[in-house]
């Protein structure tokens, strides 16, 4: 009776794993003029001269190119697989987009109390912002590498070929003037992201 409790026990457990485990595919297409190639862990892509290449965590993901398309798959892949491959297709896609466009975000310089100002230092790779709520030492702000950064009297512009770089590079600049232990309602200087990737916010 016990052997065959055990029996049942474990076909249910494998009816489970099986329902749990499927065959998940993914496929990009290619626009035309666009190359890519796949270099053990890394997906290469370019575009007219431009290249962008990224890493990934391609463990238990086979991914293979078939002709202007890039497949990848799990077989018997988990919910874990399933997101990956979800993860690596959005990246792969914006990959794309910034080859044809570059992603654009914008900020606003907002002070009442005392005139910000900003210097760029493009051989460290920072931004300075001089005179926040009257401060005699800048705050910095890091400029991620493969971002362009231009300032248009209170507007600050960043463009880079990578959505990851040109949001990173504006959340940089935003959490640097990040104002803490003051009333919000009287201190509203700061920098603040108003666009990101084309979209106001």
């Amino acid at each position: 009776m016990l052997k065959l409790l055990k029996k049942i026990s474990e076909e249910r457990l494998l009816r489970i794993f099986i329902k749990m485990k499927e065959n998940i595919h993914e496929t990009i297409e290619f626009p035309e003029g666009f190359e890519f190639k796949i270099n053990r862990n890394e997906i290469i892509v370019s575009h007219k001269g431009k290249e962008i290449k990224k890493a990934f965590n391609l463990k238990n993901i086979d991914e293979k190119k078939e002709g202007n398309k890039l497949v990848l798959e799990a077989k018997m892949g988990s919910k874990r697989e399933l997101k990956m491959i979800k993860t690596i297709s959005a990246h792969v896609k914006n990959m794309i987009g910034g080859l044809q466009e570059n992603y654009v975000y914008k900020l606003e310089i907002a002070y009442l109390h005392f005139p910000i100002t900003i210097e760029i230092q493009k051989d460290k790779g920072r931004m300075l912002i001089k005179n926040f709520l009257g401060e005699k030492n800048p705050r910095i702000a890091n400029i991620v590498p493969g971002a362009e950064v231009n300032i248009d009297r209170n507007k600050i512009t960043i463009e880079a070929n990578e959505k990851e770089i040109a949001s990173q590079t504006a959340a940089n600049i935003e959490i640097a003037t990040k104002i803490k232990n003051r009333d919000r309602r009287k201190f509203q200087d700061g920098i603040f992201i108003t666009e990101k990737a084309g979209r106001a916010i």
